[in-house]
């Protein structure tokens, strides 16, 4: 079937593959949070993005196979109420930003920056450091070894949405940082094509939110 990233609360996952790795996407939580399992598929080691809640559901989509490591892209407990439950049933280490990581439930065993790699069995991923939703707010991006450079894949969780960037609370100096860092960083440097996984909701792609960018910017979140 064909992936569209469109997932409920206590329904099915959907399946991407791409080149080195399969992405499942899930929706937990009564946040309507989306949890992603990536899966080399050279050597079938795995990496959670966000354990955020209904660690029994996690567990059995990570089944056997081993996970490596738990990324979680931001402090706020709806994206890490399973964390606790998922790290001690698999053994997999905390990955996370430093200025986030004392308000993690478990101890961040590797420390990320901006620009740092992060594996999974073959396949890496980029840290994308992007200010303002909290301070220590993670992206993750992967190109499949420049293999998907014209059409890469980046995980935001909750600093870019379709429609807008993350919640800034009505906070200006947060909102221009957010915003700032999501220009540079991610639609500056990346194609239309790139297609970006949130932390709620529905998928987009850069090409389809870019046209919007002055709009975002003079409403002010």
């Amino acid at each position: 079937m064909t992936y569209t990233g469109i997932v409920e609360a206590g329904g099915r996952p959907d399946v991407r593959e791409l080149p080195g790795l399969t992405v499942t996407k899930v929706s937990v939580g009564p946040y309507d949070n989306n949890a992603y399992l990536l899966r080399c598929t050279a050597t079938g080691e795995q990496l959670l993005v966000d354990a955020a809640n209904e660690a029994s559901r996690l567990l059995e989509l990570i089944g056997d196979g081993p996970l490596t490591r738990i990324v979680t892209t931001h402090r706020h407990q709806d994206h890490w109420m399973a964390l606790s439950e998922v790290a001690a049933a698999t053994g997999a280490p905390v990955v996370a930003h430093p200025f986030d990581a004392e308000a993690l439930p478990e101890p961040v065993g590797e420390p990320v920056e901006h620009g740092a790699t992060v594996r999974v069995g073959r396949a890496s991923l980029e840290v994308v450091h992007l200010r303002g939703h909290t301070p220590g707010s993670i992206a993750l991006l992967y190109d499949a070894g420049g293999e998907l450079a014209a059409k890469p894949h980046l995980f935001t969780g909750d600093s870019l949405f379709p429609g807008g960037v993350g919640n800034t609370w009505g906070d200006p100096t947060l909102f221009k940082q957010l915003l700032a860092d999501v220009e540079e960083r991610v639609f500056e440097r990346l194609p239309d094509a790139t297609w970006f996984y949130p932390g709620h909701g529905k998928d987009s792609t850069l090409g389809r939110e870019r046209p919007s960018l002055p709009e975002w910017r003079a409403r002010g979140w």
